[in-house]
């Protein structure tokens, strides 16, 4: 006696189909974990090359690429971003953004001058350390700006009236906006500086490759569980009786 009952078409079609889709999936991010791999790598060694001019790369837009770079300019002192809920270290703070004039720029380009850890029992917000306000040279990598995951709440921009403005997400446009001032839509992540109270730990804004696999398992697991599924749906029951 057969232990399987003859499957109908519909089932047959539907887990061979889920099957296929789960695997696709799978694989799929096994890519995605590669190619993430890749991008971390090209960050790291991005820090680490050698400076070249603004002036040749500030209208780079492919966000692969960050270009290592230095620029002289003036900041706007009293003017800053803070993008809340960032963290470092285990430590929740804030990323502390100061627009910047180049040289002969009409534009503003917004410089990320790294973490600083809130502070207190209240996690209130830390006192930021005085901006030169004198021309400066900076360097560091010209990249997008943070991701800004789910935008709840509407532009938490317009209703922030006194300096520093506090954010949950950076937009260079607005950001524009409010300054009355053209934005670069790329922001500058500041080379790290043993000397300076700020925290500069820069990673790609991307899902790690662990997770990426992790991912991955979890499709393989679902095409696994549809052909048990369909093989224990179509057992014999009557084959199993004395």
């Amino acid at each position: 006696m057969s232990v399987l009952r003859r499957p109908s078409p519909f089932a047959l079609l539907l887990t061979l189909a889920g099957v296929a889709a789960f695997i696709a999936l799978g694989i799929w991010q096994l890519h995605r974990a590669r190619y993430h791999e890749a991008e971390l790598a090209r960050f790291a060694n991005a820090a680490h090359a050698g400076v070249q001019p603004f002036a040749a790369v500030e209208h780079a837009t492919d966000r692969d690429v960050y270009p290592h770079v230095q620029v002289r300019g003036s900041f706007a002192a009293h003017r800053a971003y803070l993008l809340d809920n960032r963290m470092q270290a285990g430590r929740l703070g804030v990323d502390v953004f100061v627009p910047f004039t180049p040289d002969n720029r009409d534009r503003v380009l917004l410089v990320d001058l790294g973490f600083l850890p809130r502070q207190g029992p209240d996690d209130a917000l830390p006192d930021l350390p005085p901006v030169p306000q004198q021309e400066i040279t900076l360097h560091g990598l010209y990249a997008p700006p943070p991701a800004a995951g789910l935008k709840l709440g509407g532009n938490p921009l317009v209703h922030e009236t006194s300096w520093p403005k506090l954010l949950t997400w950076i937009d260079p446009a607005a950001i524009g906006i409010d300054l009355h001032r053209e934005v670069y839509p790329r922001v500058l992540l500041l080379d790290a500086d043993p000397a300076s109270p700020f925290l500069r730990n820069w990673v790609p804004d991307v899902i790690t490759p662990a997770r990426n696999r992790a991912y991955a398992f979890q499709w393989f697991t679902f095409a696994i569980a549809a052909v048990v599924i369909f093989f224990v749906m179509h057992r014999n029951r009557t084959a199993d009786k004395p």
